[in-house]
């Protein structure tokens, strides 16, 4: 047997995170030295951008259903853990998504940028919302023709109803299996997809950067500066709420957070939640979390309670809308609240998955899906902070999960190295 399939692949000179990096340098060179090719390079983006909306309705229909299978299929097994955790995870993403609402509406960040809304932009999207046209809306009387239209908002509700009919026991086991494998197999093949269109993003930014800087001028790095100064704002403003948590579900606030310091510095680096999980899973244990309540929590928690990109949605669909010079009203707001609040739980484990779900949210409220690739050459800085707090977020979440469990606590391993 030939061993050569086993050998460990080489390590590429230079990452994504560089190589985005070294796209957003290169076209504000280009945009600025060379306008008028900057100008031209705007196809680049353009074909980036169809590429998103080629799998966002795929994936996030496969990954929706079967994020909600799962919720349907441990609820009851779990019991009371899983509620709870369920039930937190929806309530702490809407916070955070009202924390971005919010900070946008206060800091304006995309105003000033005075980006060209493209000319299929719809005309009712500054308008006042029919609220009976637009629940009926919500109940596809086709959804395929809902899918092929690229209408999000009924495609997710048919797949959370889909992934629930999955889970819930009465159709059985036997009966759910085959289509569950078939939406994880379609699911696998659209991550390998979505990987390959995320490879590409440094050449997206690259073209958008130059045509930005053609076009717009400095008012992109002003604009851009100030998206990622808010979006922080936003990540130090949860992270307060997070301690003022722990505090309240009676720990010690402070002192838990310095224990957590470790996995919140890891995911900070690696930008990577599971890279993050082994060591939060022991420290959790270590102040006295039982095994039976972290083991369980954490890991739907890395799936389902993504509070830093919820935070993110909120402000870079706001940034982008007043980029393009564009006022939300209360309706899209709320719009947005609750599309986040599915679309981020569908694609926790996505390749780029807060990218992804952005131009869901996008989509759904019909805003201009090109200014993904202009977020995309700062994602590398924001994604540090948005995975740091999904750390922070989750240690809250297993602990709101004890504190209203009957489960007894397991002897605090730190305590009791302490005493020896």
């Amino acid at each position: 047997m030939s061993t050569e399939g086993l050998q460990p692949r080489a390590r590429p000179r230079f990452g994504l995170p560089l190589q985005m990096v070294l796209g957003v340098i290169l076209g504000l060179l280009t945009g600025l030295l060379w306008p008028a090719a900057g100008a031209a390079l705007q196809p680049l983006g353009t074909a980036f951008v169809a590429a998103i909306k080629m799998v966002v309705i795929p994936l996030v229909f496969c990954a929706v259903a079967l994020g909600s299978m799962r919720m349907g299929h441990d609820a009851p097994r779990l019991g009371r853990v899983a509620l709870i955790a369920f039930g937190w995870f929806y309530f702490a993403s809407a916070v955070a998504i009202v924390i971005g609402l919010t900070l946008n509406s206060l800091l304006h960040p995309g105003i000033g940028m005075d980006m060209a809304a493209p000319a299929d932009l719809p005309a009712h999207l500054g308008a006042g919302i029919d609220w009976t046209r637009f629940l009926l809306d919500l109940i596809p009387s086709n959804i395929v023709a809902a899918m092929a239209q690229q209408r999000v908002l009924p495609t997710l509700i048919f797949a959370l109803l889909f992934g629930l009919g999955l889970g819930l026991a009465a159709i059985g086991e036997a009966r759910a299996r085959p289509m569950s494998e078939v939406l994880a197999s379609v699911l696998a093949v659209m991550f390998r997809i979505t990987t390959w269109i995320v490879a590409l993003t440094p050449i997206a930014v690259f073209g958008v950067i130059a045509w930005l800087f053609a076009t717009q001028g400095a008012a992109t790095v002003w604009g851009l500066a100030k998206l990622i100064a808010v979006m922080y704002a936003g990540y130090v403003i949860f992270a307060l709420l997070c301690i003022v948590g722990f505090r309240l579900v009676g720990e010690r606030a402070l002192w838990v957070t310095r224990q957590m310091a470790g996995p919140i510095f890891i995911a900070f680096i690696t930008r990577s939640s599971e890279a993050a999980l082994p060591l939060h899973l022991e420290k959790l244990e270590a102040i006295g979390v039982p095994n039976r309540i972290a083991s369980v929590v954490l890991p739907m928690g890395y799936s389902f309670n993504l509070d830093g990109s919820a935070l993110y949605i909120g402000i870079a669909t706001t940034f982008i809308a007043e980029a393009y010079g564009l006022q939300l009203s209360l309706p899209q707001l709320l719009t947005i609240l609750g599309t986040a609040l599915i679309a981020s739980k569908g694609v926790a484990n996505v390749p780029a998955g807060s990218l992804i779900a952005l131009s869901t949210v996008l989509i759904a409220l019909g805003l201009p899906a090109d200014a993904i690739a202009m977020v995309a050459g700062v994602d590398v800085f924001l994604d540090m902070g948005r995975t740091g707090l999904n750390v922070l977020g989750n240690t809250l979440a297993v602990l709101v999960a004890r504190r209203f469990t009957d489960l007894p606590d397991d002897p605090p391993a730190l305590a009791i190295s302490a005493v020896k």
